[in-house]
């Protein structure tokens, strides 16, 4: 059992009310979270990081929060989805209350805005995190182009922890007021389709019997993730963050390995793959194939890079087979339609150089 921070002869002390400068922002977000406190002075904690001046962190909160969010996921889960196994369902809960995906909520609802602080960079990273997600053509699982910074995370444990004091410890009644916020919550299907990049690699390689290292190193400020299966290399990425690096080095590598694992499934007769390389109209034309085929659709992620005036984009290509997930990355183009087309056409391209149509 968790008890407030503030007891006088074994019972919680009454807490003042928001400062008037801070009642605007609690009533917001109340509005935002449509239940209002009881004690609003818990959600201006929740509110307030380290950095603040002479007013209580949400640090407490987070702590609270962090295990109160894991324990009401796994009940959901566990309510949902009876007959999934134990590993199947610490999977969905590591992506639901993972680091990604409490920021994104973090970043949909715009609970950052109402933060308390004293630290300007933050605001530089949330704002460049907030841009990423927003051009994100599908919801992230497992990291995107920019990392999530923690503090949005910590802001939603923290509100969480918040509501979960305010209702009494009611972890029921936490879960029907919070639950709205984390939507949509990431289940088997979803799951399937999205698969941890550097787990699935993984389980890749231990199915073929072959030996997965993934060494990590630097170059000044950039972090360098490379992939080498069986002691020969397979691929390797760069970043600023050392996660993503990682994870974008598993992401190519499941690609390369995809491609030299050719089996033969069976033939579709196409008449437009004899045409010219790049396949006219080719995302639609993949739509079509996987909806044949009984594949999920195609999931598209871009990445852009140059001047406002002046921007290339970068698009991948995922899609689920039978047989795993299979990622193709385009080159670069001034559109992001033609970036797309690019690498839609390299996918399809791959899926009939090695017989999976």
């Amino acid at each position: 059992m968790f008890f407030p921070s503030r007891v006088v002869s074994g019972h919680p002390a009454p807490l003042p009310s928001p400062s008037p400068e801070r009642s605007s922002s609690v009533s917001a977000v109340e509005v935002i979270l449509n239940y209002k406190f009881k004690n609003p002075k818990l959600l201006e904690e929740a509110l307030t990081h380290s950095s603040f001046p002479d007013a209580p962190s949400y640090e407490r909160l987070e702590f609270v929060g962090d295990s109160v969010l894991e324990l009401a996921v796994s009940n959901h889960l566990f309510l949902a989805y009876p007959k999934l196994d134990q590993g199947r369902l610490s999977n969905l809960r590591s992506v639901n209350v993972s680091t990604e995906k409490l920021a994104r909520v973090a970043v949909r609802h715009g609970l950052y805005r109402f933060l308390r602080h004293n630290v300007q960079p933050m605001d530089d990273k949330v704002g460049e995190f907030a841009k990423a997600v927003e051009e994100e053509d599908n919801a992230v699982a497992h990291g995107g182009s920019v990392k999530a910074p923690k503090v949005l995370a910590d802001i939603v444990e923290s509100v969480a922890a918040a509501i979960y004091i305010d209702v009494n410890f009611d972890l029921q009644r936490l879960w029907v007021i919070f639950r709205g916020l984390l939507e949509p919550i990431v289940g088997p299907e979803e799951l399937r389709q999205q698969p941890q990049p550097i787990t699935m690699l993984f389980e890749v390689c231990q199915k073929q019997g072959k030996k997965l290292e993934i060494r990590q190193g630097k170059k000044g400020s950039t972090n360098i993730a490379s992939v080498y299966v069986d002691g020969k290399f397979v691929a390797s990425c760069s970043s600023e963050h050392k996660e993503i690096a990682k994870l974008n080095a598993a992401r190519r590598s499941l690609s390369q390995l995809a491609q030299s694992e050719p089996v033969n499934r069976g033939i579709m007769e196409i008449d437009w793959l004899d045409g010219p390389f790049e396949i006219e109209g080719a995302k639609q034309k993949l739509h079509e194939l996987c909806d044949k085929k009984k594949w999920p659709k195609p999931i598209y992620r871009k990445n852009e890079s140059g001047p406002p005036h002046s921007k290339n984009f970068v698009c991948t290509v995922q899609i689920a087979t039978d047989d795993g997930v299979l990622t193709m990355m385009g080159e670069k183009r001034s559109r992001v339609k033609d970036a797309e087309n690019c690498a839609a056409s390299l996918m399809c391209r791959a899926l009939q150089e090695y017989n999976y149509l």
